[in-house]
């Protein structure tokens, strides 16, 4: 059975531990941090009680970020990412958000492709902004909110 629901931070540990296992994002530090910033919302998607994925949402007046957004490596191509973004967006058109931003490495062609499929386009780039000099393609998918 698959679900989704709003992760809290209690579960910082589940995050965490996710995170180190698939794009190792964040410390633990900077987890508990992005718990307490305003407007965040995390979404975790389950079988059963395993949690396969992770969405980091930040909604700010008519405008959301996702910060963050992973599948385990064994649930890619099953059709979990695409589950947990539909579910993002309808959160967010029924919020009134306008506007959905991420970025994404250059060099993640998967990640992109994926965002494109949902009609993220890139309306920028932050020039070598990683840790590895890859430039960040600033992605942003409009909304049609209720």
């Amino acid at each position: 059975m698959i679900s989704i629901k709003q992760i809290h931070e209690k579960d910082i540990d589940l995050c965490y531990e996710l995170d180190l296992k698939t794009i190792s994002l964040w410390s633990k530090l900077q987890w508990e941090k992005e718990f307490k910033k305003e407007g965040i919302k995390i979404y975790g998607i389950s079988i059963t009680n395993l949690l396969v994925g992770i969405c980091v949402l930040q909604v700010v007046l008519d405008e959301a970020q996702i910060n963050y957004f992973a599948i385990k490596n064994e649930f890619r191509n099953k059709g979990f990412g695409s589950h947990l973004m539909n579910y993002l967006i309808k959160v967010c058109e029924k919020i009134n958000v306008n506007k959905l931003q991420l970025e994404v490495s250059q060099n993640n062609i998967t990640a992109d492709r994926f965002y494109s499929r949902f009609d993220f386009f890139t309306v920028g780039i932050r020039k070598k902004y990683y840790k590895d000099g890859t430039d960040a393609l600033l992605k942003e998918k409009k909304l049609i909110t209720k």
